[in-house]
Formats: structure tokens, C-alpha cells, sequence
């Protein structure tokens, strides 16, 4: 397992999935985001419309809809979209460590490469995320500091249920940057060079 490979989790706004393209167009390397779901969605012939509803969501404890025969389990009790998912992308995220150095944002990853990657933790203060949030959608400032509250929740209940693991517990990840103290360029920089030395 000598290829680089550098894991990105992110806070909602604090430009995690922009940081992680630029570093992979700078180091020459591929970039996975939501482009897993399309292999994902490719390699299980599942419309990608399904797999984009469940994408970085923890399973509903309601019950949930049999869309595809992937959600029979072995033993016939029916399967989460999330886990099929989560299951397919974990796949593909090892397959990836194994053959092309890459950038792969969300998904666990950081907790399904281990020891094999570079892991860091995109974050900024909330009123900056805020503010991103309405530029970037032009949303209201009371739409985007609930859209930036909700995507957080998201995300760590997601990591958490699938990982065991705290979102935030600092000490999972190999450098974690305040994307509100440097600029695109320098964060870019500072990757580089740790991923490298990794």
C-alpha cells in the first residue's frame, strides 16, 4: 500500500470538498467525492438518483423503502440503502488505496483506510460556514444557518453510526485546519507537503 492517499472529512461550509479538488488538480492525483456514488451506482447497475437520496446519511430507524434485491440481506431480513451503500463505496474507497494515488472526500474514509492515508479535518467557526453557505447558494441568512446546522448533523450522525467513532474527536485525524485562517493557495500548500512527508 505505498500509492498517496489523502482523506478529507469536513464541517458543511468550511470548503472541504473545494480544498480537496484543488489539492488533487495541484498534485496530479484523482478526486472522489460524489463522484463515488457513480461508480458505486455503475458498478451495481442502481439509479444514481437512489444512492444520491441516502449518500452520507445514517439509516432511518423508521423503516425505509426495498428499492433494490441489494437490500435482501443473506439471511432474507432487507438491508438499509445506507449500509448497500456504504457497503459498495467502502469497496470501491480500498480498491482505489490499491491501484491511484487520490483525494477522497467523506464517506469514512479516513476510518476505512486506517493507517493508509493521510486523514484531515476541514473546519471553521460557524458564522464563517454561514456566510460561505449564502454565497455560495444564495440562500437567506436564516436558510443557510439551517441548511449548515442540518448538514452537520448529517454528517457526524452518518460517521458516527457507521464508524463507531466521534466526528469530532480530533485525535482520528493526521492534521486538522481552520479554513477560515488561510487561504485556498496556502491550505493547498500545507497538504502538499504533509502528504509527502506522510
Amino acid at each position: 500500500m505505498s500509492k498517496r492517499i489523502i482523506t478529507i472529512n469536513r464541517m458543511y461550509g468550511s470548503n472541504g470538498r473545494i480544498i480537496g479538488k484543488a489539492l488533487a488538480e495541484e498534485m496530479g492525483i484523482g478526486f472522489y467525492d460524489r463522484e463515488l456514488i457513480d461508480l458505486a451506482s455503475s458498478k451495481k447497475q442502481v439509479p444514481l438518483s437512489q444512492f444520491a437520496e441516502v449518500d452520507e446519511k445514517r439509516p432511518s430507524p423508521w423503516g425505509f423503502p426495498i428499492d433494490s434485491e441489494l437490500q435482501i440481506g443473506v439471511d432474507r431480513y432487507p438491508i438499509p440503502m445506507n449500509d448497500v451503500l456504504f457497503g459498495i463505496q467502502r469497496e470501491i474507497i480500498l480498491s482505489l488505496s490499491d491501484k491511484e494515488d487520490c483525494v477522497i472526500v467523506g464517506r469514512c474514509a479516513n476510518n476505512i483506510l486506517t493507517d493508509h492515508a493521510l486523514k484531515v479535518f476541514i473546519y471553521a467557526p460557524f458564522e464563517d460556514r454561514v456566510q460561505t453557505v449564502m454565497k455560495r447558494l444564495d440562500r437567506e441568512e436564516k436558510s443557510a444557518r439551517k441548511l449548515v446546522k442540518r448538514m452537520d448533523k448529517e454528517r457526524r450522525a452518518y460517521f458516527e453510526f457507521f464508524t463507531d467513532q466521534k466526528w469530532l474527536d480530533m485525535g482520528q485525524y493526521d492534521l486538522c485546519i481552520d479554513s477560515s485562517k488561510f487561504s485556498l493557495e496556502e491550505i493547498v500548500k500545507i497538504l502538499k507537503e504533509a502528504a509527502t512527508k506522510k
